[in-house]
């Protein structure tokens, strides 16, 4: 390449050409700079011959024979590589061949090794062998020495019996068949034994005995007459067991000391599972204590105790509750935690538009669909915002008797949002929301609800709540205020982003990866698919298949229902969802546990159950004897209405028995005999039969069985969707069981001023009527110096010779009294009526 700067094609990458623009020399390197159309290259040129390749002679390095647009320095530079990457490839292969071969003097080393050791157990075991045969054998052989000394004793000593000769013949020709010489057996076994053990029979006997240990079965021996073979089990059977002998493995294990859990009682062969012994022994040992039971017998922890110590155990106490600690308490760590949607509770008076509002802000309408527009259950919906947030709403009931639903409300929830009506203000079931509120320690937001109503005065509403220490922001305060109206949709945006700003500074997280926890919300008996209940997931997901336990019912997870109607297979925290798959109905406000396995989900159902029914008993029972007889008393007094209460819901169940707990007083209450949730059946018309009480159905309808009955038994039954109308009837009904209330009226007086005794009639006064009127129908008091001295009713009533109904003031007339004749004169006579009032109940 030449050093001046004239302009020459140069071949580079890619085929394009450039021109050589200057060329210039640093040291002993000398570079070219070329311009191309599309950038500068200053490229190192070197005068002479190529570099050479592997083989020593030029390659490509020479100008002629590499391909255009490669320079000296890149041909270099692909040169190193190549050759770099060749010595890598050689290391590379002889370092798999050394690790390779190293692998192979490893495997043949461990193989010696376990053929070594191999070939040492069989020789081991080969002596062990030997030698147990050998003993066996000779152990074999003395007890048979023995015993046939022991019979040779007996027949010695037994007397000789008379031989019939018949017999004898006979004995001696099979004797001789078989080779035996005639004479008596006993005579020659003796002489044989005289003459040693190893001629005629015990010869015989013994090769008939090593032939039985030999151990192997051949098909001579099978067809050989001689005694009775081993068989192959059993010679491995007293191998095994001389083999364990003779490596020490024949002495008896030391005993387990083991850790026994004992309930309050205790079955005897329960006993001794967990003890691992023999249920034999323990009956043993219990009958030395002077406990004559059986092993299907309990007995108590204490005995049981005293039992385990006595075989060396060591006890541990436990209770029924001690079932509880199946249900995992997991600890939530600060990494596990995700953010989850807040659970907002909408609260306030009845007709206050609480349902309305959450229709607005679902675009739905629930409120069209419930009984006189008043909400009976508590609803659950998820909505998600315009900016994407999700909030899970709880609507509950305002009316008064549902006071429990919403407490069960404000125990799940993290906000309340109290709805105040601005044409109504602050009103008794407002108060009773906020209440709830303080009491479950959760913010507040007010919504001013109906602001489009032309009496609409939502300052008031603000002043109003003053009173029961709500100062809102408007006030300077805070709690937050938002006029909303659900009709015209005004304020709603403002209304969720204060929600979304009291969840923000909540910080409300969540562990989805742990077992499931949440609340029951509500819960129902449906026709097709049996016990339902709307569960709150509050922490970890809920998954289809998982097994839970809720209060005082189990089930298994069957199917999820969100609140779209959709099913899905898993829900996580803050969710609202359908369960299905529960063995009974549950009490609403119940916590749902998931717990491992359905025996450990029984177990705790059963003992919940039966610690409530004891807690009931022990309610309802007197424990003393002034308590017993206060208690009778009480009873003879007090006039019961007996209901039986079907609803369609447990909440809702609930809130009647509650409400019906509340009517009453001292002579006459309600008693609800029975309540619970699903259509009217047959055992519940009789039970109503019996106590003679009315059947009462919530939202539900008796099914035909059940109606046929009814209308047989004369048994009614009253259907309602509104509790307004139930409560009011229940109240009417009970009032009638009251005592009319007996009022007097006094409507005269009269002064008695003479005495006349008339035959056949007795004394009969004269008297003067000085105030009101006198009448013949009326009740008399006969009343001395302001003191009442009889009382009852007139036997006549004569103006001159004339009987009269009544006699005016300041006119005379004859009065007598009936059955009593003590009167003097001077006396007042008070006349007056008895009115009898029917009682209501407030």
């Amino acid at each position: 390449m030449s050093d001046t700067d004239g302009k020459k094609p140069l071949g580079l990458g890619g085929g394009r050409s450039g021109q050589v623009k200057q060329s210039f020399s640093h040291g002993r390197t000398k570079s070219v700079v070329v311009e191309t159309k599309r950038k500068r290259v200053v490229v190192p040129a070197k005068p002479g011959v190529a570099p050479a390749g592997p083989g020593g002679s030029p390659n490509l390095g020479d100008p002629s024979r590499r391909p255009a647009g490669i320079t000296d320095a890149e041909m270099e530079r692909r040169l190193r590589a190549l050759q770099a990457a060749k010595a890598r490839e050689v290391e590379d292969a002889e370092r798999r061949a050394a690790e390779e071969r190293a692998r192979e003097e490893e495997r043949e080393r461990r193989r010696a090794e376990v053929e070594a050791k191999e070939r040492e157990d069989r020789e081991r075991e080969e002596a062990l062998r030997l030698k147990a045969e050998e003993e066996a054998r000779r152990a074999e052989e003395a007890e048979t020495r023995a015993a046939r000394k022991e019979e040779l004793k007996k027949v010695d000593a037994k007397p000789a019996a008379p031989v019939d000769q018949a017999a004898a013949q006979a004995a001696a020709a099979r004797a001789e068949t078989k080779g035996v010489p005639v004479g008596g057996p006993r005579k020659t076994d003796r002489e044989r034994d005289d003459r040693g053990p190893d001629r005629d029979n015990r010869n015989s006997r013994t090769t008939r005995d090593d032939n039985r240990r030999a151990g192997k079965l051949t098909l001579n021996e099978a067809l050989d007459e001689g005694g009775r073979q081993r068989s192959l089990a059993a010679m491995k059977r007293k191998q095994d067991k001389a083999r364990q002998k003779a490596m020490g493995m024949g002495h008896k294990a030391e005993k387990q000391v083991r850790d026994v859990q004992l309930p309050e009682t205790i079955v005897v062969s329960e006993l001794a599972n967990r003890m691992a012994e023999r249920a034999a022994d323990v009956v043993k040992a219990l009958m030395k204590m002077g406990m004559m039971v059986s092993m299907n017998q309990a007995i108590d922890a204490d005995t049981a105790e005293l039992i385990i110590e006595e075989f060396g155990h060591h006890a541990v106490r436990v209770t029924d509750a001690d079932v509880e600690q199946a249900i995992d308490s997991v600890e939530d760590t600060a990494e596990n935690l995700r953010s989850r949607p807040p659970i907002v509770t909408i609260m306030g008076h009845v007709d206050h538009g609480k349902t309305s509002l959450l229709d607005a802000i679902r675009k739905t309408n629930v409120v069209s669909g419930e009984a006189g527009g008043i909400t009976q259950h508590i609803g659950a919906y998820q909505v998600t915002t315009e900016s994407g947030a999700v909030l899970t709403f709880l609507d509950t009931p305002g009316h008064a008797a549902f006071t429990s639903m919403r407490a069960r409300g404000a125990q799940v929830t993290d906000i309340v949002v109290l709805v105040v009506a601005a044409d109504d203000a602050v009103m008794p079931q407002t108060v009773e929301a906020i209440n709830h509120a303080k009491a479950a320690k959760v913010p507040m937001i007010v919504a001013i609800n109906k602001i489009d109503k032309p009496a609409a005065n939502p300052q008031k509403v603000r002043t109003d709540l003053l009173q029961h220490e709500v100062v809102v922001e408007a006030m300077s305060g805070e709690v937050q205020d938002v006029e909303v109206s659900a009709t015209t949709g005004k304020g709603l945006d403002s209304l969720l982003e204060a929600i979304a700003l009291q969840a923000e500074i909540l910080e409300l997280k969540a562990n989805p990866e742990r077992a499931a926890l949440g609340a029951v919300i509500e819960a129902k008996l449906d026709v097709g698919r049996g016990p339902v209940a709307t569960v709150l997931v509050q922490n970890g997901t809920l998954r289809k298949g998982d097994i839970f336990v809720v209060g005082e019912q189990w089930g298994k997870v069957r199917a999820l229902v969100n609140d779209k109607g959709e099913r899905v297979d898993e829900v996580g925290p803050s969710v609202p969802v359908e369960v299905l798959g529960l063995n009974g109905t549950p009490e609403a406000g119940d916590v749902l546990n998931v717990v491992e396995t359905e025996a450990q989900a029984r177990e705790i159902a059963a003992y919940r159950e039966q610690a409530a029914k004891d807690k009931r008993a022990a309610a309802g029972a007197a424990t003393t004897l002034e308590q017993l007889m206060a208690k009778a008393k009480a009873d003879k007094s007090v006039s019961e209405l007996p209901i039986v209460v079907k609803a369609d819901v447990q909440g809702s169940a609930e809130a009647i028995v509650q409400a019906m707990e509340k009517i009453g007083n001292d002579e006459v209450r309600v008693r609800v005999l029975h309540y619970g949730v699903g259509a009217i059946t047959e055992s519940d018309i009789g039970l109503a039969e019996a106590s003679g009480s009315p059947v009462i159905g919530f939202n539900v309808r008796a099914n035909a069985p059940a109606r046929a009955a009814a209308n047989q038994k004369g048994v009614e039954i009253r259907y309602y969707s509104v509790i307004y109308d139930l409560v009011d009837d229940v109240k009417k009904a009970a009032s009638g069981l009251l005592s009319a209330e007996i009022r007097e009226t006094f409507i005269g007086y009269a002064e008695i001023k003479e005495v006349f005794k008339v035959s056949n009639v007795g004394k009969v006064a004269g008297c003067l009527v000085t105030e009101g009127v006198a009448r013949r129908s009326a009740g008399v008091r006969l009343l001395r110096d302001n003191v009442v001295i009889h009382e009852g009713t007139l036997k006549t009533l004569k103006r001159f010779k004339d009987e009269v109904k009544e006699v005016q003031s300041g006119q005379e007339c004859g009065m007598a009294f009936e059955n009593y004749d003590d009167i003097r004169p001077g006396d007042v006579i008070e006349i007056f009526e008895r009115e009898e009032v029917e009682r209501k109940l407030a």
